[in-house]
């Protein structure tokens, strides 16, 4: 058995409408979820596959980290998936620059983030003071640089060049993506 603690105002998210999102989870990563709405203490029991309920806590911990649920059941798809969190807070002197490096990350409109998801294939959420990031390996290491590119003070412009060159590698080496927002291919 695992614990896991998420804030407070993910429990929600985490049970779902009339414990829905809790029950797909436990079904699927074939665990039992013990929830202490309380505090935000997650009890993660293995009840089937080990390998499954390996993943579960990451499920948790992706859904507390901002991730819609079903971002987070991606972990599942295979098990090369990852969950990967950046800590902006670390990087920050103080609040202001906290603040500062956060807005650096999401871009003008979201466009930062929505960028490194589009040219990575992976799932990127900023939430309190991280960076989560769900995909394959490759995927969540072009993201995990450009984010501390950027936390480094890196211009926008250098970074997209970075997560371009990116694409393109992962691209010729046929990775598969989960999705294009924009339709571009």
């Amino acid at each position: 058995m695992q614990h896991v603690k998420i804030p407070q105002d993910r429990i929600g998210v985490l049970i779902g409408e009339g414990g829905e999102t809790m029950r797909e989870i436990e079904a699927e990563a074939e665990v039992r979820l013990d929830i202490d709405s309380e505090n935000g203490s997650v009890a993660v029991e293995t009840v089937g596959d080990p390998v499954l309920g390996l993943k579960a806590p990451d499920i948790v911990r992706a859904i507390g980290r901002g991730f819609a649920p079903e971002a987070a059941l991606r972990l599942l798809e295979d098990e090369m998936m990852l969950f990967d969190v950046v800590d902006i807070d670390a990087a920050a002197r103080n609040k202001n620059d906290m603040k500062r490096k956060k807005g650096r990350l999401i871009g003008e409109g979201g466009r930062t983030r929505e960028l490194m998801e589009e040219l990575t294939g992976a799932d990127v959420v900023i939430y309190g003071s991280t960076l989560g990031i769900i995909g394959a390996p490759q995927q969540v290491d072009a993201v995990r640089s450009a984010a501390e590119m950027l936390l480094d003070g890196a211009p926008h412009g250098a970074v997209y060049s970075f997560l371009e060159e990116k694409h393109n590698e992962m691209k010729h080496q046929g990775m598969q993506y989960h999705r294009f927002p924009g339709g571009q291919s």
